[in-house]
């Protein structure tokens, strides 16, 4: 007998996402249970149910759910997004329930009640896209529902997603506010925020990509240089980069009200810049020019960019100032070409990607002795291995780390990433504490937006044990970089804050969430441990010691010192009697 076909089906698929659930049941599990299951009793599977949906799974975060029409998907997304907003009004943020929601059409596989498939997997993923109370639908959905539902919709582009081969286009629905008010965005800072996104690679080479994230990168080390100007850090720009995304919703998301966007074209030894300059508020173009010249002129082409765009937005600005953008780390274009790739290689996060950093930095030493950056993120490579357990030889690398350092402080005296990311290794890896933390003051006078400056600042507080200022600290990081691909480092940072201030739930929902965010970083499966023990989680801290010893089978009780350089011997008792209590070895 032939074997019996696969059941399958077109349907639509909506997955729902509750927004920070980890965080709001380390605050509250008893509180945070209790409303998710009110909203799903009276608010979510009425409605589900009321639109001809079927629940075919729920999760403690979350839930699938099939239409027979996509139609009658987007209406039930809609109408549930609609009634949480309204139910949420003067609720206090922290304890606020909210919603992501993705919907896709595809063909199924049907196992009992159970669904299976690419439309599935894609919905998970595009929720994951979604803003907080928001919905995104796919390419196919938005085809089949046109001219049948009354949303609007904005094109976010063509979507890369995790373990999907192919980018998925999606579509933002945008919600209309029920009161007629604008829709909620970050306050604007009081002095003039600019955000610059990656520009467009238009070489047709892809191993040209980093050039172009250099040229960026150099624009918001000039434009940060300016103490009046409040700048996006790098790292939430690039929260952007391959997605097609309108003026208004990258200002809202960033809270700034100026974006500057381009491209690059390199062929050659010719290069074009191309930049506009929008008013987030409004999507009017108030400049845009474009430059050409030989490679040899980059530089020169780099402050004829920055130089117009602060005009643009502060007309009286005086010579003066410009002129103070023009500073470049380096004069050498081979040197500054590894320096690039270096810091490539650094955003990437692994121990192999570690090493490459550490060859292109030296390399670019090599080429230009007096490059202070190179130096400074050639320490911070050593920063990168200690916090990751990749160390090997722990006194030869604070040996270099140190020298690394001293020669970073000594050629980059006026550049804030040479200064950060020195203090910040003489803070961590060399325990010299007091030097360290002057060095990234001194970065933070040349440059108040830099987030990597505050955050770093923000440890030297946090082993030194000044709680409040570490928070303080950290909370400004995140402000200027609130999308930060670091997002971790921040979090742990908080985390260990509040576990040196006595308050052990708070360390422990903000290591919970660090680690969810990324369960490979050996500090924050520390903090996790330690925070979790003290607050009477001994699940979860026995999970983050057997994840610590995965990532650092030498990590002992005994020997944390070598590794984390807490001062207060009060610290370092609560550190230790958490490990303990954990399972960590003597």
């Amino acid at each position: 007998m032939p074997e019996p076909r696969e059941q399958r089906r077109l349907i639509a698929v909506l997955v729902v996402d509750i927004v920070g659930y980890s965080r709001l049941m380390g605050a509250d599990e008893s509180g945070t249970l209790a409303r998710v299951n009110s909203n799903r009793e009276v608010l979510v599977d009425p409605k589900i149910i009321r639109d001809r949906g079927r629940i075919v799974k729920a999760t403690g975060d979350g839930l699938l759910v099939e239409f027979a029409s996509v139609v009658d998907a987007i209406r039930c997304a809609v109408s549930i997004q609609k009634t949480m907003r309204s139910n949420s009004v003067g609720e206090p943020d922290e304890l606020r329930l909210q919603y992501r929601i993705a919907i896709t059409v595809g063909d199924i596989i049907i196992q009992g009640d159970d669904i299976f498939g690419d439309a599935v997997n894609i919905a998970a993923r595009l929720q994951e896209l979604a803003e907080p109370g928001g919905i995104i639908i796919s390419e196919d959905a938005r085809r089949q529902s046109l001219g049948k539902v009354d949303v609007r919709l904005h094109d976010i582009g063509e979507c890369p997603l995790k373990n999907i081969a192919v980018p998925v286009r999606a579509y933002q629905v945008l919600m209309e506010p029920e009161d007629g008010k604008a829709t909620v965005m970050l306050p604007l800072p009081r002095k003039p925020s600019i955000a610059v996104l990656p520009f467009q690679n238009l070489s047709g080479d892809l191993e040209q990509e980093y050039f172009a994230d250099g040229i960026v990168e150099e624009i918001i080390t000039a434009l940060s240089r300016m103490k009046w100007l409040f700048v996006i850090a790098r790292s939430s720009s690039f929260s952007f980069k391959g997605r097609s995304v309108g003026a208004k919703q990258v200002g809202a998301s960033l809270g700034v009200r100026y974006i500057l966007e381009g491209s690059v074209r390199k062929a050659n030894n010719r290069l074009r810049l191309a930049g506009q300059l929008v008013d987030a508020s409004t999507g009017i173009q108030l400049w845009a020019e474009r430059f050409d010249g030989g490679l040899e002129d980059i530089f020169d082409l780099q402050d004829q960019l920055t130089a117009n765009v602060v005009s643009a937005i502060a007309p009286k600005l005086e010579q003066a100032e410009i002129e103070r953008t023009r500073r470049k780390p380096t004069a050498s274009l081979d040197a500054y070409d590894h320096f690039l790739r270096g810091m490539s290689c650094v955003d990437q996060w692994t121990r192999e990607a570690n090493s490459l950093a550490l060859s292109h930095f030296g390399s670019a030493i090599d080429l230009d002795p007096s490059f202070g950056a190179a130096y400074g993120m050639a320490a911070r490579c050593y920063s990168q291995r200690k916090v990751s357990g990749w160390t090997i030889d722990l006194a030869g690398e604070r040996q270099e780390a140190e020298r690394l350092a001293r020669s970073a402080y000594e050629h980059g005296k006026d550049d804030a990433l040479a200064l950060t990311t020195a203090g910040h290794a003489l803070v961590f890896v060399v325990d010299e504490p007091e030097d360290g933390l002057a060095m990234i003051e001194q970065a933070l006078d040349i440059n108040p937006s830099f987030a990597w400056a505050w955050l770093f600042s923000g440890w030297a507080h946090v082993w030194a044990g000044n709680s409040e200022e570490a928070v303080v600290r950290v909370n400004r990081a995140i402000r200027f970089s609130p999308h930060d691909r670091q997002k971790v480092n921040m979090l742990a940072a908080l985390a260990c804050a509040y576990l040196f201030a006595g308050r052990f739930a708070e360390a422990a929902s903000h290591a919970e969430a660090a680690v969810h965010e990324n369960p490979n970083t050996l500090l924050a499966q520390s903090v996790a441990a330690v925070a979790c023990s003290l607050a009477g989680r001994t699940a979860q801290a026995a999970k983050a010691v057997s994840k610590l010893r995965e990532l650092n089978p030498d990590l002992r009780i005994s020997n944390l010192k070598d590794w984390y350089p807490i001062r207060r011997f009060q610290d370092i008792s609560s550190w230790e009697h958490g490990l303990r209590m954990a399972g960590l070895p003597e």
